[in-house]
Formats: structure tokens, sequence, C-alpha cells
């Protein structure tokens, strides 16, 4: 009896060290999704929109800053960016010359928790149990240095969203943009930003970080016809043939990541949630579940 205990026991051990090894494999499988999205008005020709996020860079991983270079190569005519980018003061640099061609496109951005505050320990159970981080108590996490980490985007000319809206003109569209400061900070104020699309724009889009359904519920009633978000890490460890067990928010696990569609007072938005790029370093992993950027084309809706 006591030696069928400890040989299940080893396979049990067994089976969690590859799966763990493989986390860490997988972590590293840069990948970009393909999305089509009928939202632009007809007789138009297409638009690509790179939607990036939750990159947590580190000047150190290499093979990652190789994957943002190359993302160029995708020719989009607009970047949004959802934020936690960094997970270091030193990775701004290093992303800002990864970004290449990329860096003379027309972009739009907000930032996340991680591009406030740098990494810390967090019980991992806590994201299942609570469907949202937890910060240990007496444990506030390291500023990082938000303003040169903006600074450096607007050297790019691209939109600093937050609590903000602004038009855009994007490959002969008129593209109006909303977006908010971190829900997961408790730090969005969409009072700032609410209303019906302007007259005479051709796309309404909504942007934030992390996608709360306050935030989903306004943006849509409002009328906007897609809203970009991240945050999620797509759940990060999921359960082959099951899918994520949170959404690190009070999103649903079925829409953790992709496009999906949104309904609140009547109206129904698309939506896109990014499963983002990077991790913590404190949970370098991910299973059943690549990194990833998106690659949005926008057609038209006839």
């Amino acid at each position: 009896m006591i030696r069928s205990l400890a040989k299940a026991a080893g396979v049990v051990a067994g089976i969690g060290a590859a799966c763990f090894t493989w986390g860490l494999v997988e972590a590293q499988l840069f990948t970009v999704r393909r999305f089509t999205l009928p939202v632009l008005p007809p007789g138009g020709r297409d638009l690509k929109v790179l939607h990036v996020s939750d990159f947590h860079l580190l000047p150190t991983q290499h093979r990652k800053l190789q994957f943002i270079r190359s993302l160029s190569e995708l020719e989009p005519d607009l970047i949004v960016n959802t934020g936690d980018n960094i997970a270091s003061p030193e990775a701004i640099h290093a992303l800002h010359v990864m970004w290449g061609w990329l860096r003379f496109k027309p972009g739009v951005f907000v930032f996340g928790s991680n591009d406030y505050y740098g990494p810390r320990f967090k019980n991992p159970l806590s994201y299942v149990r609570h469907r949202r981080s937890t910060m240990p108590a007496g444990q506030e996490p390291p500023p990082l240095p938000t303003d040169l980490l903006r600074s450096r985007f607007e050297d790019n000319d691209w939109v600093d969203l937050t609590h903000r809206r602004h038009i855009m003109e994007v490959g002969g569209y008129l593209i109006e943009f909303r977006g908010t400061d971190d829900a997961h900070l408790d730090q969005d104020d969409y009072t700032s930003v609410a209303g019906p699309p302007s007259d005479d724009v051709d796309l309404s889009i909504g942007v934030t970080h992390a996608p709360y359904l306050r935030l989903l519920d306004a943006m849509t009633a409002d009328g906007t016809d897609l809203i970009l978000a991240g945050h999620t890490h797509g759940g990060q460890v999921c359960v082959p043939g099951y899918g994520a067990l949170t959404t690190n928010c009070d999103l649903d696990t079925g829409r953790v990541k992709g496009v999906s569609t949104h309904t609140a007072d009547g109206r129904t938005t698309h939506l896109h949630v990014s499963a983002g790029v990077g991790t913590s370093p404190f949970a370098p992993f991910r299973f059943a579940c690549r990194p990833e950027v998106s690659l949005l084309t926008l057609t038209s809706t006839a």
C-alpha cells in the first residue's frame, strides 16, 4: 500500500514538473493572432490595427525584445497599446529602441498597474480565489518612472488616452478614441470621457487596460463600435479543453482573450481582449496560453 502511494505521488510530481517545465517554454513561444472585425463604414479600404499589451518587459529578455522588433514587419496602420509595458525602469530604453519603424506609425496608449508600480510576489492562488490578484498587507510595490515611459511613447507621436477623447485620421478614416486609467487600481474615471461618439467620425474605439464590466457597460451604452483591453494574460495558466480559470477582474472566463461582443443598455459592441506577451518575473510561465499580440483587420460592415 505504501509503495503504491509513493509511486502515485512520484507520478503526480513528475507530471507537475513536466507541466511547469513546459510552462517556462511556452512563455517564450511568441505568437501573432489575427482577427477580422466588420466595424468600418461601407466602401473604404481595410485597416490593420496592431494591438499590443502586457509586455512586462525586462531588458534581459532578449527573445521578447526581438519579437517586439519583428512586429514592424506586420506593417499595421495603427498601434494600440493597452499597458503593463515594463517590469523595471531599465526596460524603457530597450522598448523604445525595439519599436523600430512602428515609432513612425499612428498610435494610442493607456497604462496599466505595472506601468506605475514594479512587480512584487503575490500568492498565485489569490487569482483563483478572489478572481483578481491581491497584494500582501504592508508590501507596497516599488514605483516605476511612468512619466519617462509616457515621454518615450509621446516621442513617437503616440497619443495618451488616459481620461481623454481624441480624434485621429488613419487611412482616410476619422477615428475617435476614448480611454481611461487602470480600473484594476480603481483609477478609472469614465465620466471624463462619457457620451455618444462625436458627429462625423467613422469609428469609435474605447481603450482601457483592464476590462472591468463597469467600463465595458459604459462604453457600450455610449455607442462605441469597438473596445480594446488587455490585463487578463488570457488566464495565463489554462486547462486544455476547459480554458482559463481566472481573468484577474470581473470579466467572465469565456471572454478572457480574443474577439467577442458585449451588450449593455440594448447596444452591442465588439470587444477584443489581448492575452498579452509577458508574465510577472515571479511567475514566468504560461500553460495552454501562448504569449501574443493581435493584428486586427478592420473591414466594412457591408
